[in-house]
């Protein structure tokens, strides 16, 4: 299950034992999501199509780490990449990386390639799918195999054909093609390999999830969903920071002290996001300071 559906099922008080949301942790975030994907979207889309990226008009779905690490990857390979989103947060990020937020509707006639990255479901609908263009590819990376209305092209009126393996070509009756990658299941994991360096940072995290919570004292967890401790976050990440010869440099007491820290961590405060937007030339910077400036107002106005 997927942070959003353990957190439902807290809600609606179906959850029966205590449950660990790795998928938010950050280590999981970070390295799976984001550098992870940054990769397997190229991957998975070579070894299927043999596509060229070139000044392809995509689209990514989604502008949360995977999409983040997806548009990152298509952009240096010369696509011309627009993102879709729902949260204006996202939309601002995606926005100051360079991106154009559209709504698919508006450039559906003109895509080359669709990538679906939201975790939700019915992003690209049969509608949306009826009026791409003849030899456009539609793939999902997000967390499920709902992001993709794939069951409503399976009708009497549609023809399907096995191109090669993960690769179907669905067949309108006027002949165009639209080329659907692993079914709409992920194509991270069913089209392209996943590094055993990231496997390992996910693995090292859910081992020590589990280990938490069984050695855990009664009545620390309770029915509900955590997020692992940060101190164990950054434990993962040290023991994978020797792979590249990495060393940490160590706080003084007196450094400890003015920062408020203890020497061995954790070293970020849990509210500490990770995210980070390339904001450098000064009219970026003028515009970061007017949005200091309208949550400072709109807090004098609150409070």
């Amino acid at each position: 299950l997927g942070g959003t559906q353990l957190y439902q099922l807290s809600k609606a008080g179906k959850l029966c034992v205590p449950a660990m949301n790795v998928n938010d942790s950050v280590t999981k975030q970070k390295f799976d999501n984001l550098y992870c994907c940054r990769e397997s979207i190229l991957d998975g889309l070579k070894r299927t199509t043999d596509v060229m990226f070139g000044g392809k008009q995509m689209v990514v779905c989604g502008y949360g780490e995977v999409g983040k690490g997806c548009c990152a990857a298509l952009k240096a390979l010369g696509a011309v990449v627009s993102i879709t989103e729902i949260d204006p947060i996202c939309a601002l990020q995606a926005c100051m990386d360079g991106f154009r937020v559209v709504k698919l509707n508006e450039v559906i006639r003109q895509v080359d390639v669709i990538i679906t990255c939201t975790g939700n479901k019915n992003v690209v609908t049969r509608d949306q799918l009826d009026r791409m263009k003849n030899g456009s590819i539609v793939c999902n990376m997000g967390h499920s195999n709902t992001e993709i209305d794939v069951a409503s092209l399976r009708t009497p009126e549609l023809t399907w054909e096995r191109v090669r393996s993960q690769v179907d070509h669905v067949i309108w009756p006027d002949g165009k093609r639209v080329i659907l990658l692993a079914e709409g299941r992920l194509l991270n994991l069913s089209c392209s390999t996943v590094p055993t360096f990231v496997l390992s940072i996910t693995a090292t995290t859910q081992a020590l999830a589990l280990i938490e919570l069984y050695n855990a004292p009664e009545g620390r967890y309770k029915q509900d969903v955590y997020l692992l401790p940060k101190k164990m976050d950054e434990y993962v990440a040290s023991l994978h920071l020797t792979t590249f010869d990495a060393h940490l440099t160590e706080l003084s007491d007196e450094q400890a002290k003015y920062l408020g820290l203890n020497k061995n961590g954790p070293f970020k405060p849990n509210y500490y996001r990770y995210n980070s937007v390339i904001c450098c030339n000064y009219e970026t910077k003028i515009y970061k300071i007017s949005i200091a400036i309208a949550v400072d107002i709109l807090l004098l106005g609150i409070s």
